[in-house]
């Protein structure tokens, strides 16, 4: 518990006072963020705030992790956690380049979509490759071949390849739907916090029943590999996000970007795959799935009949056109982001009441 405290700290103090560092170059570099011509009109105001502003999350991330190590956690840093950093920042590295190319050609569109998914590829199945192997001497990888709920389910298995793919479609999947949910001031940092806190609470509940060495593997207990490691890793970037809140919240004084959104949606994923808790991450992350959907029911709909099915997706931004005003809509999804969280974490406990009744 110690270890999760410090790494909150570090990475909360880190966040909020290096993140005006980054207001300050920024704005004297001129790296101001480009608007969507559909939505001018309501955000016009915005044109020109700092972007990339998710260099501060990943700085706090890593921060609080090592700060952690080499203070309060016994050991070297694990596999599984370096893992997760790694997938992280690498699409960290992705969406800073598509940000930088917005801001040096002065447009709202940075790499091209062709670009975008190569560098999530890579990403992806260096990651999914490397999960599936260092076992620990229980035999754990980081990540599993079988598809998860819970728990995984040992009747779907993808094989290597199949685990590769899938995890490529997951992780790019979130990375896109959390740059989808980040249109308005806070909302992805803050629902983003709340994803990041749940899954603090479940690798630290699967770190006080893992599955131990020479102990006959049961219901009440988890297959993981290093899930208070994680756990460290999820409160740091919980904590980052908090702190990095304290300035993006509304009237924005900086955005995430595609830096901070696509970093993000990496590491979620990335947990998910590591706590063995795939399909659970859609209640979780509900908010995320739905801002996603919007999207690709919009594309899908208009295409078919050529009208469309939202005022404008993603969905939070159709409610604004409709009237709501922006920090309405953001407290509003902030609710139903919490609500999926609770729900989430009552499932994951419900699940684990439920085995030890057996």
């Amino acid at each position: 518990m110690k270890s999760i405290l410090v790494a909150a700290a570090v990475s909360l103090v880190v966040s909020i006072l290096f993140t005006p560092y980054l207001i300050r170059v920024f704005s004297k570099q001129g790296f101001g963020q480009e608007i969507r011509e559909e939505v001018q009109k309501s955000h016009s105001a915005k044109r020109g705030t700092p972007t990339m502003g998710g260099m501060a999350i990943l700085v706090a991330l890593w921060a609080g992790y090592l700060v952690t190590h080499l203070t309060v956690s016994e050991g070297w840093p694990s596999v599984t956690a370096l893992l997760v950093l790694g997938l992280t920042t690498a699409l960290g590295i992705v969406g800073f380049l598509d940000d930088f190319i917005k801001i040096r050609k002065q447009r709202n569109l940075g790499l091209n979509k062709t670009a975008k998914l190569v560098g999530q590829m890579v990403a992806s199945v260096l990651f999914a490759i490397l999960a599936l192997h260092f076992a620990d001497r229980n035999g754990i990888t980081p990540a599993s071949d079988h598809l998860s709920f819970i728990r995984d389910i040992t009747v779907v298995s993808f094989g290597i390849v199949g685990f590769v793919i899938f995890a490529y479609i997951a992780i790019s999947g979130w990375s896109n739907a959390v740059n989808f949910t980040d249109g308005m001031d806070g909302l992805a940092a803050g629902t983003a916090a709340m994803v990041l806190a749940s899954y603090v609470l479940i690798s630290f509940w699967q770190f006080r029943y893992t599955c131990g060495a020479g102990q006959q593997i049961g219901p009440t207990c988890y297959q993981v590999r290093d899930p208070l490691d994680i756990a460290v890793v999820a409160a740091a970037a919980m904590a980052g996000c908090v702190g990095f809140l304290w300035w993006n919240a509304a009237p924005a004084k900086i955005f995430m970007g595609d830096t901070g959104s696509l970093a993000i949606g990496g590491l979620v994923a990335g947990l998910s795959m590591t706590t063995r808790t795939e399909l659970l991450m859609i209640v979780i992350g509900g908010l995320f799935v739905v801002e996603a959907l919007s999207v690709v029911l919009q594309i899908g709909v208009f295409r078919t009949s050529r009208r469309r099915l939202f005022r404008m997706a993603p969905f939070h931004h159709h409610f604004e056109l409709a009237g709501w005003a922006e920090t309405t809509v953001i407290i509003r999804f902030w609710i139903l982001g919490g609500i999926s969280c609770l729900f989430g974490i009552g499932l994951f406990y419900a699940d684990w009441l439920a085995a030890g009744a057996v």
